[in-house]
């Protein structure tokens, strides 16, 4: 398996080179040269899996045993997993009315980021391991966050003796316990600077940092924000465990039916994936790929009006981690539906790029159109969704994965009920204000709790600063100490 960038310019690129880079040199993002086409057969196979096996079924097909061997492969994973709180690592709850919600957050910091993070780091590991096979002993990791990312991450690799984090966060825009779980580890490795801007703010300096290639080169920098493939390639089995949950039955002598899977989206990639939905989909799993955003609905104005442009401003909801207006994984969006067409994609990119607006030609938006359904859903609708998931299953929500689960109430209430399920990213245990917002409890676990009382260690960086410049120097500064 080789992969290739999204704009044309990178192709037979291995995937640890494609592990350890951010953005391909080009501007653009890497993908698979190949998506292969699972038949019948394979799709009945798999639907036996747990959700680890899964994971290590897809990682098979987009890692070549000579870069990673199958036992190693399955070693990490099963490493990787080890320290999420449920026994199956993901978990369905079934609820009335047909109600299902995949928890995804049962890693260490309560958000389905680990489930690719953990992962991703175990990856890392081992190729900076290999030195006789790698030219990499050292690596620093430049990661933006809007909530969790940055948490997942610095857990993912806290204490780890060739690898440091620089993570950015958009200083009061998480929740207080999003930032205590990134401002409260102290480590020596884990460097985390709180800006006073957006998480769109924060990407505009991040992208200048990996433009300049001689820096990134010299550092060895990589990011772990979802242009990084390995995390997307992770995702891809959630989808598939998604459906086979879901399924009201999977025989070998019918069709295989159609689940919807409802994605609370805000950069395509940032919450649950939905460029990740969109490979699985490629890959002839059976499935509806429905879009849910918040108030910052450039995804879902693009699928319904073609119309990809920023709004005047990025507003902040209580589904936080999708207050995005630059949804950069949409590129692979368009260059899957177009079937690979590097130079279409990027021309649209330089276009946005350059005006922060384009108009999709209307062959491609009738495909996406196709693809993938959407809505937007106001703070208000999210609140209303939380309380009534209460009432009728006592199940508290978190404001995310409300986005999703109001789809699935609009849709009951017209009795247009199917097989679906619901992605939910976070616990809501880590969005407290939300919940007394909607007049509920918040359930708070004691490692959350204990949160508040931790000591904190972390950089302000003041809109009148020169963050690049910052950034730079604690860069070059960790370089010099780690004597790479």
């Amino acid at each position: 398996m080789k992969y290739t960038s999204t704009r044309g310019g990178e192709s037979d690129v291995d995937f640890g080179d494609v592990l350890f880079a951010g953005y391909a040199p080009d501007g653009g993002l890497f993908m698979p040269q190949d998506i292969p086409r699972l038949d019948k057969d394979t799709l009945l196979k798999w639907s036996a899996f747990s959700y680890p096996d899964l994971v290590k079924e897809v990682c098979t097909i987009f890692v070549p045993s000579e870069l990673i061997p199958r036992q190693d492969l399955n070693d990490l994973i099963d490493k990787a997993f080890s320290r999420f709180r449920h026994s199956n690592v993901v978990h369905l709850c079934r609820m009335k009315n047909g109600l299902n919600v995949l928890e995804m957050w049962h890693g260490v910091t309560h958000a389905f980021k680990d489930l690719a993070m953990s992962c991703v780091s175990q990856f890392l590991q081992y190729f900076l391991k290999k030195q006789n096979n790698f030219l990499k002993k050292h690596v620093t990791i430049l990661v933006g966050t809007s909530g969790d990312t940055g948490s997942s991450a610095i857990e993912s690799v806290r204490g780890v003796r060739n690898i440091d984090i620089v993570v950015l966060l958009p200083h009061g825009r998480c929740t207080q316990i999003q930032e205590l779980q990134m401002t409260t580890v102290i480590e020596e490795n884990v460097h985390v600077f709180a800006a006073e801007g957006t998480s769109d703010d924060l990407d505009v300096v991040i992208k200048k940092l990996f433009a300049d290639k001689e820096f990134v080169g010299r550092h060895n920098l990589m990011s772990l924000n979802s242009v990084n493939w390995a995390r997307i390639m992770i995702q891809i089995a959630h989808f598939f465990y998604a459906y086979y949950q879901c399924a009201s039955a999977v025989e070998t002598d019918d069709p295989l039916p159609i689940v919807e899977v409802v994605v609370p989206t805000g950069g395509a990639g940032n919450i649950t994936g939905l460029e990740t939905g969109c490979i699985a989909q490629r890959m002839c799993l059976p499935i509806q790929l429905v879009a849910g955003v918040n108030n910052n609905d450039i995804i879902h104005r693009t699928i319904q009006n073609g119309d990809f442009s920023l709004s005047d401003t990025v507003l902040s909801t209580l589904a936080s981690a999708m207050d995005i207006q630059e949804p950069y994984n949409m590129e692979r969006i368009f260059w899957l539906v177009t079937n690979s067409d590097s130079s279409l994609v990027k021309n649209l990119m330089e276009e946005f790029q350059k005006n922060k607006a384009c108009k999709l030609p209307d062959e491609l938006h009738a495909k996406i159109a196709e693809l993938l359904i959407s809505y937007s859903i106001s703070d208000e609708g999210i609140i209303q969704t939380m309380k009534r998931c209460w009432v009728d299953n006592h199940y508290l929500l978190c404001p995310h994965s409300a986005v999703a689960v109001f789809y699935h109430f609009m849709m009951s209430d017209c009795h247009q009920n199917r097989p679906r399920c619901c992605l939910a990213p976070a616990s809501a245990a880590k969005f407290q204000n939300a919940l007394l917002r909607a007049d509920l409890t918040p359930q708070i676990p004691p490692e959350i709790k204990a949160l508040e009382v931790m000591e904190t260690r972390f950089t302000l960086l003041k809109k009148e600063d020169d963050w690049e410049l910052i950034l730079r120097d604690k860069i070059e500064d960790i370089h010099l100490q780690r004597n790479v």
